[in-house]
């Protein structure tokens, strides 16, 4: 099962919160990766960082590539013990690009649900690692974006920095397998109140709600993650690598089903018309107006 979720042949090919794709950018990283040193001496923890902060770090197939890239290279790394995974600048991932969601509106169901599983596969790529993976969500984690820092083993949040799913507001159905994981972590109550809601909750509440373990102050949202992983890298690495796994198995068995179905389901919102009408909203800075039942079942 997790040698197909990861396989590579999955993953090669391919408002406030949300934002567009088409400004110019220098051609720098965009994902950055780097060796947390302690006394100049290397711990054995890599913190991964999402490098598109102009566009609070949102999710495109360009950083995709950067990410797998970032991904394969801790796979290398012997002395690997722990991942902290952030943003930069002010948000951890304001989720999918804007300009990537609109392009979707005017390709086929059938394309889209190829397109959206493999791109929800690369980003979930990083539990391919064997080892613990720690989000330190710095600002807004939306949409995708949450959905990324759920998939992790741990995470620590600022106790101002907005979270939530806010794919039904959208208009279109959840994904990168958020339906599975948000599940497992909190309970079919919660995982139903900010899947079905789309409501926007601070980092603080998220902590109440179970969603993460550590609601701290933004400036120490980083180094709260590391001094996590500080702990846990001085624990036995046979130990703690082969715990993760286990704590993995059962996420993991269902989550392949999880991605394929709700690719499935988000390629027939995009052939809705309360899709379009949900990118306009954000455009237009309003709350959209869905009308609009697609299925037979629902007329």
């Amino acid at each position: 099962m997790i040698n197909r979720l990861f396989s590579i042949n999955n993953i090669k090919n391919g408002s406030k919160f949300f934002s567009s794709s088409t400004t110019v950018e220098t051609k720098q990283p965009l994902v950055l990766l780097e060796k947390h040193l302690v006394n100049g001496k290397y711990t054995g923890i890599q913190i991964v960082k999402l490098n598109k902060p102009k566009q609070l770090n949102a999710l495109t197939f360009e950083m995709g590539v950067d990410y797998k890239k970032v991904v394969d290279t801790l796979a290398e790394d012997k002395d690997l013990k722990c991942v902290v995974l952030t943003g930069e600048g002010k948000a951890f991932s304001a989720g999918g690009d804007l300009d990537f969601l609109i392009e979707r509106t005017k390709d086929t169901p059938e394309n889209n649900q190829r397109i959206m599983e493999r791109f929800y596969r690369t980003f979930l790529y990083i539990r391919s690692l064997p080892v613990p993976i720690i989000s330190a969500i710095n600002g807004a984690a939306i949409g995708a974006g949450f959905c990324l820092a759920l998939a992790t083993d741990i995470r620590v949040v600022s106790n101002k920095a907005p979270v939530g799913l806010t794919f039904t507001k959208l208009g279109i159905h959840p994904g990168m397998g958020v339906t599975h994981s948000i599940t497992n972590i909190v309970g079919q109550d919660v995982a139903s109140y900010m899947l079905l809601s789309s409501d926007i909750i601070k980092g603080d509440e998220a902590q109440r709600l179970g969603l993460v373990l550590k609601s701290v102050e933004s400036d120490q949202v980083l180094p709260t993650a590391l001094n996590l992983a500080e702990t846990i890298s001085k624990n036995s690495t046979i130990a703690v690598n082969s715990t993760t796994k286990t704590l993995r198995n059962k996420y993991n068995s269902d989550l392949d089903k999880s991605l394929t179905r709700e690719a499935d389901a988000q390629s027939q919102c995009w052939a809705s018309k309360d899709i379009v009408e949900g990118i306009l909203a954000i455009r237009e800075s309003r709350d959209p107006k869905h009308n609009y039942l697609l299925f037979d079942d629902q007329k």
